[in-house]
């Protein structure tokens, strides 16, 4: 596996590589992170990853500097999924200078996790289309554990007519059902033990919704009394349109279940399409 920082190099290393498949991730690479690089390798000729953490999706509350560095643990990993080059920028390589210019997402920006992260989607629409002309990929798989993300780069994609196929990546589970994620290290062992209460109660949805439920506020009330109970602070629990995450107007469309709920001082995510 080759690895470059600079751009320059980064573009002359990938040139006649033939369908270059492109896989962004902040490190602290996971079993779920590893799965979408084996997606991509079905998908393309050359695979390439990325490893950056990117300030500008952070609040100013929120973990940027205790965010886990793991790369030459990283490294390894990639190295045995059969990665072959790793863009591993530092700040000053990606960000030379201030970053004036930014990629403002529609409406889609406030609701949802954008509602309780302020900016965190103008920062990953930013740097996302950043890193698209820096890599100048054939295709991106983006996890669809952050669902929101990946409908956001999706549209994005769409509407500025790049010619990047996006591809969403199923997400991994513990035998639990718990979302691997980085941030699931946060967890003590009574909070990992409790964790997978969320992606069980999602499940409840669903199953109720197939069932023929369409009282979707007392589905979303019952989940979130349910999380409080256990000790959960909960921001959303919510059943949306898979297109664009909206509330659902029509019967017959294809729905998610989506939720961000904190356990402890860890903050976690999950959904689960219908």
């Amino acid at each position: 596996m080759h690895i470059h920082a600079a751009i320059s190099d980064l573009r002359s290393a990938l040139k006649g590589r033939g369908r270059v498949v492109f896989v962004p991730t902040m490190g602290n690479l996971h079993a779920g992170h590893i799965s979408l690089m084996t997606q991509a390798r079905a998908h393309g000729d050359t695979v390439v990853a990325s490893i950056f953490v990117n300030r500008l999706q952070f609040g100013p509350n929120e973990d940027f500097d205790k965010y886990p560095r793991t790369f030459q643990a990283d490294c390894e990993q990639l190295a045995a999924a059969g990665v072959d080059v790793l863009f591993a920028p530092t700040e000053v390589d990606l960000y030379p200078e201030p970053q004036t210019y930014f990629v403002e997402p529609p409406g889609i920006q406030n609701i949802l996790d954008g509602e309780f992260r302020p900016g965190h989607f103008r920062g990953v629409a930013t740097v996302v289309s950043k890193l698209f002309n820096c890599v100048q990929p054939d295709a991106a798989v983006f996890g669809k554990k952050d669902y929101q993300q990946l409908m956001v780069i999706r549209n994005m994609t769409r509407q500025m007519a790049l010619p990047i196929d996006i591809i969403g990546g199923e997400t991994v589970r513990a035998e639990d059902g718990l979302a691997l994620s980085s941030r699931n290290g946060y967890l003590s062992a009574s909070e990992r033990a409790e964790a997978p209460r969320l992606y069980q109660l999602l499940n409840t949805i669903r199953n109720a919704v197939l069932a023929g439920e369409t009282d979707l506020p007392k589905l979303e009330n019952a989940a979130i009394a349910a999380l409080t109970e256990a000790g959960w602070k909960t921001d959303y629990v919510a059943v949306r349109q898979q297109s664009d995450l909206s509330a659902p107007t029509r019967a017959n469309v294809p729905l998610v279940v989506l939720a961000a709920s904190r356990l402890g001082n860890t903050r976690l995510i999950d959904n689960i399409e219908i």
